[in-house]
């Protein structure tokens, strides 16, 4: 076995490797207090695990017990729709038992106020789930079962504006950390009963909700089918991300592009699933996935469809050239003015050799101290607090160059190129693709100071000979330039009107491609002359 082998290779779970928790599915108990025992257990004497009884009968000691989670359920629901009915109606509660034929489960819920679902609790491992859920299990002396009511609460942060993908004209709504609230931001956004949602439960401990949304009659459905069966095979202790997800089913894991879309405006979502493709929502964050993803898509912004199109494909294209800018401005300098010093005019070389005229290092190792300082200050303003990290950031980038360049370490040109190949990076729209470039950026430079033009040559063909063989759910990355479709072009560098986007894109959805049934004949007609 090679050494990458042993290094990647998974050994499975066995029932030994398993520690002891409380999470067998132990069936309830009779007696409300020995339920409490083992839930007490169970969660370590844990002081949010909120347990209590109501005594209905005094003289029978007949009552009802209650477990929560505190800060995860609403206790004022709690208090209003549960125990004080049962108090209030508990000799009405009381006759009813009497009645051998009644269904227990359907008589304490009648009494109960609408609380909204509820789901019969039989064993422990459901009894876990439900609390931790935010749900509040509802106990019967004297019977091996109860019942969950949907008691959810705690603190959930307001839907606020998206702070990574903002737009100058759009929606102001952004997704959250609820899982709940994003499902409902995107169907208030697809009013059809045709969006489907599938969930599921990831992670043998964190227990994390993931959803699946679709819109059936449009979506691929062998595209769904592949979906669930990279879902279903993940076998983890823990999702706290929407980002564990991408790199768990992602196609290819060894390359910098990201095959999967990532987002936090409802209204890209909802454009993504009229299209044809699929989101993954996990709950406890607000990025939800798009699959399949494209190269294009990373390049389009929401605000692209609510602008003009003459003035949509005037950005676009300029956030192509950005791209190249940001990919190849410091490997074209490196190569030029190291190996190809006739292609520039005299005047211009003359000036660089004027400039360069007592700087230590070689063109590359020039470029490689700004480029790398550069980068320390990028994720500096990140990580520091909001109220000094961009000053710090802009600050920084001034003082440092101009003290780099008057130190005579780095030329003044070499200071434009990376401030310009930094700015391009800034314009495209998708974070995670700015990072490919990124990291794409330094592999060019070595590959420039290495052959020249040729290298850096040697190297655009690499990346496209790799982007060309990717897939996003089998769909291939490239398209629809490779393989290229003509008809999909209306909406890839170009943004043609709306009237003229009648049809989904062919390699996402294989039925229903028609958006209108009217599409050919939707052209504004002029009247007279």
């Amino acid at each position: 076995m090679g050494i990458f082998q042993k290094i990647f290779s998974r050994k499975r779970k066995t029932v030994k490797d398993k520690p002891e928790t409380y999470e067998a599915k132990e069936q309830l108990h009779s007696d409300i207090g020995a339920n409490f025992s083992v839930v007490k257990k169970a969660f370590g004497n844990s002081k949010d695990v909120i347990m209590g009884e109501i005594i209905l009968d005094p003289s029978s000691l007949f009552k009802v017990g209650f477990i929560y989670m505190e800060g995860m359920a609403d206790t004022a629901n709690i208090q209003e729709k549960i125990k004080q009915p049962l108090l209030m109606r508990s000799k009405d509660i009381l006759q009813q038992l009497n009645m051998p034929l009644l269904d227990h489960f359907e008589m304490i819920k009648n009494h109960i106020p609408a609380i909204g679902e509820t789901k019969p609790i039989h064993d422990f491992s459901a009894l876990y789930k439900s609390i931790l859920s935010g749900e509040t299990v509802i106990l019967v002396e004297g019977y091996t079962y109860g019942f969950a009511a949907n008691t959810t609460g705690g603190y959930k942060r307001a839907v606020e504006e998206p702070t990574t993908q903002s737009v100058v004209r759009g929606p102001r709504e952004g997704f959250t950390e609820t899982l709940d609230t994003n499902i409902s931001l995107i169907r208030k956004r697809i009013k059809t009963p045709n969006l489907w949602l599938e969930t599921l439960v990831i992670g043998e401990v964190t227990q994390t909700n993931v959803g699946i949304m679709f819109i059936n009659g449009i979506v691929n459905d062998k595209i769904v089918e592949e979906v669930r069966i990279r879902l279903a095979r993940i076998e983890i202790d823990g999702i706290l991300e929407s980002g564990n997800i991408e790199e768990l089913i992602q196609d290819e894991t060894f390359t910098p592009f990201p095959t999967l879309y990532n987002s936090e405006r409802p209204d890209v979502i909802a454009a993504g699933l009229l299209e044809g493709r699929i989101a993954i929502l996990v709950d406890g964050t607000p990025f939800v996935l798009l699959a399949p993803a494209l190269f294009a898509q990373f390049y389009q912004s929401a605000e692209d469809y609510y602008q003009r199109a003459e003035f949509a494909t005037l950005i676009r294209i300029l956030r192509y050239a950005c791209f190249f800018i940001s990919l190849l401005a410091p490997s074209l300098y490196i190569a030029v003015t190291t190996f190809h010093q006739e292609l520039l005019p005299s005047s211009l070389l003359f000036s660089l050799a004027a400039q360069r005229e007592g700087i230590p290092f070689p063109a590359f190792v020039e470029a490689l101290i700004m480029e790398i300082t550069f980068e320390i200050l990028r994720e500096a303003g990140v990580r520091l607090p909001k109220t000094v990290g961009q000053a710090v950031s802009i600050v920084g980038a001034l003082v440092i160059g101009q003290a780099a360049v008057e130190a005579g370490l780095v030329s003044p040109a070499m200071v434009i190129v990376v401030a310009i190949t930094a700015i391009s990076n800034f314009v495209i729209p998708s974070f995670n693709m700015g990072i490919s470039i990124r990291i794409l950026r330094f592999i060019l430079m070595i590959f420039a100071a290495t052959f020249g033009l040729f290298g850096v040559t040697v190297g655009l063909i690499a990346t496209v000979q790799h982007l060309c063989s990717l897939r996003s759910f089998g769909v291939p990355y490239m398209s629809p330039m490779a393989p290229f479709n003509l008809a999909d072009q209306k909406d890839t560098i170009l943004r043609l009107p709306q009237w003229a986007l009648f049809s989904r894109p062919r390699f996402i959805s294989k039925k229903n491609r028609i958006r209108e049934d009217n599409a050919p004949t939707t052209k504004p007609e002029r009247k007279g002359k």
